[in-house]
């Protein structure tokens, strides 16, 4: 199956994004710390230009740590870039990205002259969350499906910083079907743009190559199903997803794996890593 998903808002959200930079003094990017190449916008390169950028790694407590800190990593050789994995809802967690917007813009921060940060991100990634954990107050529309917020806002957080938020962003071009896919298992999808089993199925296959003890340890499993196919059966009869005559319910079990996967009760899982690492010079 072919995933292709573009609310009609977003190409609206685009022009919006590239009018509002012009005034913005930092950018900060929510992505999704399971899968932060995916879950950036990859126009935002281009319309920041020389503006500093703060990646921010959401979720990173449902991440694996390891890959968490590669991807760091690989962020912060690039020029202007500064990346911060985090949990959007933990108050404790944010306090360095107020530091960080500060430290970026010296000159700014101070009354009448606050750090004008911009909060940008695909739908689903944590960024209506964040601006409410940083605001202390329920502010941004928060949703457990993507596309909640519609519209730009303005937030003054009262400490040197305001904050404007932006519609959800996803690029158009959806070429890149394993992006999309891995979009599609972390949530940020719509369901109607997507299956349950197809998806289910690509998860499946990447967690027996990356993670297969995290498999075998969640279902109870003595040895490790040989295909995708056959790790939804053993979650379908696990979870007692059976149609009539025992047969187990692909879409079921695999909207159930799904599930599981996105809350990080099968383990803390990245679905990409970043590139590897350059050889160091002798």
């Amino acid at each position: 199956m072919t995933i292709q998903w573009y609310p009609g808002h977003m190409g609206k959200a685009l022009e919006q994004l590239e009018e509002l930079i012009k005034r913005i003094d930092v950018v900060i990017e929510v992505l999704d710390a399971r899968l932060p190449f995916s879950s950036s916008n990859h126009k935002l390169a281009e319309l920041r230009r020389n503006k500093p950028l703060i990646k921010v790694l959401n979720k990173h407590d449902l991440a694996d740590p390891a890959v968490t800190k590669a991807w760091v990593r690989d962020f912060e050789r690039q020029t202007g870039v500064r990346a911060l994995p985090l949990s959007a809802r933990k108050h404790a967690d944010t306090k360095p990205l107020i530091r960080l917007c500060l430290g970026l813009v010296p000159k700014r921060g101070r009354p009448g002259f606050p750090v004008r940060a911009m909060v940008v991100g695909i739908p689903n990634v944590g960024k209506s969350t964040l601006i409410n954990t940083l605001a202390g107050k329920s502010i941004a529309k928060v949703g457990d499906r993507p596309a909640v917020t519609t519209a730009t806002q303005q937030i003054d957080l009262r400490n040197g910083i305001v904050l404007s938020d932006t519609p959800g962003l996803l690029w158009p071009d959806m070429s890149d079907q394993e992006g999309a896919y891995r979009l599609a298992a972390s949530g940020a999808i719509g369901d109607n743009a997507l299956d349950y089993t197809s998806v289910g199925l690509f998860a499946g296959e990447y967690l027996l190559g990356r993670y297969p003890e995290l498999l075998k340890q969640r279902y109870g499993l003595s040895e490790l199903p040989e295909s995708p196919h056959d790790l939804m059966l053993a979650v379908g009869r696990r979870r007692g997803m059976l149609a009539a005559g025992g047969v187990v319910d692909l879409h079921r079990a695999s909207e159930a794996f799904l599930r599981e996967l996105r809350a990080g009760k099968i383990g803390r899982i990245s679905l990409e890593e970043p590139p590897l690492d350059p050889p160091v010079a002798e």
